[in-house]
């Protein structure tokens, strides 16, 4: 596993709680405090200005597309927001802990809330599924056995495989394996998912399951999802407000139905 998905986040609220209420989701309200957000910032992949002035902001609880042709900046705009890249110049803030001269010592704060879902899963192949999800409760902090049990019990019947917590990874379907990493992004009660082409390895039926759960991680629990995806239909089934990376720049495009 990455260094990234093995720092997704503890959470204020005592393990074993509801990840947030369902009242407590804000979509779209300006006066909440954004769970996202970057204001004239550029974007650098090593000494290469990848996008420039970057405005925006996501709320808790909001679903939004990243979209753009390959090599557009997605990535690289995706790596700032979770530490891998610095912000250089301009100033962003994910859950409140700002970005711009996040020091060394500080990523692992930044990572703690954030679960990231990766196209290619990034399981440890070596132990199974429940074993996965203890690694990354042992790596962000959690030291009781029986609540860090407890709390991927609770992930994993929240994504559907209650059954399959002793499976391998490789006993278990493309979909399948997408569902453990929903899960494990969801562990530590994230303010932001960041989802990186989580349908690319998929068929077309098991991409809809999948981003019916992400769609519901934003709407049941509160955390705002920032997806980078090219699959049109998806958008077109699932329709949320779009931001595109293109010559350089960011763009906000509200709701578009293709």
């Amino acid at each position: 596993m990455s260094e990234v998905s093995a720092s997704s986040s503890p959470h204020p609220t005592e393990p074993g709680k509801n990840v947030i209420p369902s009242e407590a989701v804000t979509n779209g309200d300006p006066s909440s405090v954004p769970a996202l957000s970057l204001q004239a910032a550029d974007i650098y992949q090593q000494q290469t200005l990848v996008l420039s002035k970057v405005n925006f902001s996501v709320q808790p609880g909001e679903f939004v597309y990243l979209i753009g042709k390959t090599g557009a900046g997605k990535s690289s705009l995706l790596k700032t927001l979770y530490g891998d890249l610095p912000l250089q110049v301009g100033a962003g803030q994910v859950g409140g802990l700002s970005l711009d001269g996040l020091k060394t010592k500080d990523i692992p704060v930044l990572r703690r809330k954030l679960g990231i879902v990766f196209q290619d899963f990034q399981l440890l192949y070596d132990r199974n599924v429940l074993e996965n999800l203890l690694f990354v409760l042992k790596a962000t902090g959690w030291n009781d056995l029986s609540k860090m049990k407890q709390r991927a019990a609770e992930v994993l019947k929240w994504v559907g495989l209650t059954t399959k917590d002793y499976k391998m990874p490789h006993e278990l379907s493309g979909g399948e394996q997408q569902r453990v990493v929903v899960a494990r992004a969801l562990l530590n009660y994230p303010t932001l998912v960041l989802a990186d082409e989580p349908t690319g390895n998929l068929d077309p039926d098991t991409s809809l399951e999948i981003m019916g759960l992400l769609t519901q991680v934003a709407q049941e629990q509160g955390t705002a999802v920032l997806m980078a995806t090219h699959d049109y239909l998806i958008i077109d089934r699932f329709p949320a407000r779009l931001l595109r990376c293109e010559s350089g720049q960011v763009t906000d495009l509200g709701a578009i139905l293709f």
